[in-house]
């Protein structure tokens, strides 16, 4: 018994059970919120890193066609307006600071003064005006902010002695007789104006008659025309609807792209165009100031035709005055025939009731371009008019 104790007592204890580990408790985390444009790359194309990616890209892009481009076309108008005026032309002071572009080659009275259709510069008289000149003065103007004049301050808009609005006959008719007076031109003058310029040409025979002995009028605008509906959704709709896209796209630097590729042309074209008249074509693409101005004589077209309808009535023109009215096949080739058949039933209709002793001339297979795609069939008739017209005063 004493050895089962002994051996008992000899038995170590069981082990003692492991102490409990102490596990640490997970931290609960927070969802995070998903950062669209983290900095962390991500190798999914769909990814929110890579649509940050492209979006910043493409707002990269937009900046550059937005601003470079417009940024270019005004650098290169500044440096091309001073090269690309003519010579032989000058800026002339018609008061104010407001200065307006005037040209005159040969010599010799009665003086002729031409002034150009609706939204277009003086570039269109250029070929007529040399053929004019071997017989007479021949004198060419941008009216105020086409081609290379200027349009006056904002703030003489409302000068008292300016009461006509601007881009409408009555203001551009104070500017020419301030342009004649600056410029010393000999009267009476012979006034040739084609379509708006035919509304300013009759006004200014009208207010100044002492000063016009002749009016040569090319495709005149009667003004019952634009009572028609169908002609005034065609100017208000169409016409100017186009020459607004034409103003902001060149004002965006688009016209001036589009020129460098080819993909835009000068619209006139004609006989012995040079390659100075090209250029000058393309940058007046790429002003939008002279654009705008379009735009402008286009839009108040009516208010114009209401200032002359006024002038008719308060003041009649001189009997010693003389009319001349040129037109061609179509007014307008391009546009349907009912359209040109409107414009020709007004324009009867107009000479017969304003003009009944007029001498009508018609041009065969030409509309209203035939000033530059057929000016010497233009000068033809208007030299035989001015040889005329010198052989009547030698003969007093």
């Amino acid at each position: 018994m004493r050895g089962v104790s002994k051996r008992r007592q000899n038995v170590p204890p069981p082990p003692a059970p492991p102490p409990p580990s102490l596990k640490p408790k997970p931290i609960e985390q927070k969802p995070s919120t998903p950062q669209i444009c983290s900095t962390e790359t991500n190798t999914d194309s769909f990814s929110p890193w890579r649509i940050c990616s492209r979006l910043i890209s493409i707002l990269k892009y937009l900046i550059l066609i937005l601003v470079i481009p417009p940024f270019l076309n005004y650098a290169s108008l500044q440096r091309e307006g001073p090269l690309l005026q003519p010579q032989e032309g000058q800026l002339i002071d018609v008061g104010l600071g407001q200065k307006l572009y005037l040209s005159c080659i040969g010599k010799g009275q009665p003086v002729v003064v031409f002034d150009a259709p609706t939204g277009m510069s003086s570039d269109v008289w250029l070929s007529i005006q040399k053929d004019v000149s071997l017989v007479t003065q021949a004198c060419i103007y941008d009216r105020a902010g086409l081609g290379f004049s200027k349009k006056a301050f904002q703030n003489e808009e409302t000068r008292p002695d300016k009461p006509w609005a601007q881009s409408t006959t009555g203001r551009m008719v104070d500017d020419l007789h301030g342009l004649v007076m600056e410029a010393k031109l000999q009267s009476p003058l012979i006034l040739v104006g084609s379509e708006l310029g035919t509304l300013n040409a009759r006004f200014y025979a009208h207010i100044h008659n002492w000063e016009v002995s002749d009016l040569v009028l090319i495709d005149p605008i009667p003004e019952e025309l634009f009572m028609e509906d169908v002609w005034l959704q065609y100017w208000y709709n169409e016409l100017i609807l186009h020459h607004q896209i034409r103003q902001f796209s060149a004002a965006i630097g688009l016209n001036r792209m589009l020129l460098i590729t080819g993909l835009l042309q000068p619209a006139m074209t004609g006989e012995n165009i040079s390659k100075e008249f090209v250029m000058r074509q393309k940058y007046l693409l790429s002003n939008p100031a002279h654009l705008s101005t379009a735009v402008d004589e286009h839009f108040f077209i009516n208010e114009s035709i209401s200032q002359v309808r006024d002038i008719s009535h308060f003041k009649p023109l001189s009997s010693t005055t003389s009319v001349t009215v040129i037109t061609g096949d179509h007014y307008d080739e391009q546009l349907p025939d009912s359209l040109n058949k409107v414009v020709f039933q007004f324009q009867q209709q107009f000479i017969a009731q304003n003009y009944p002793s007029v001498k009508w001339i018609r041009i065969k297979e030409t509309d209203r371009r035939m000033i530059y795609r057929k000016p010497s069939d233009v000068a033809k008739h208007l030299k035989k008019l001015i040889n005329k017209k010198r052989v009547k005063q030698e003969s007093q």
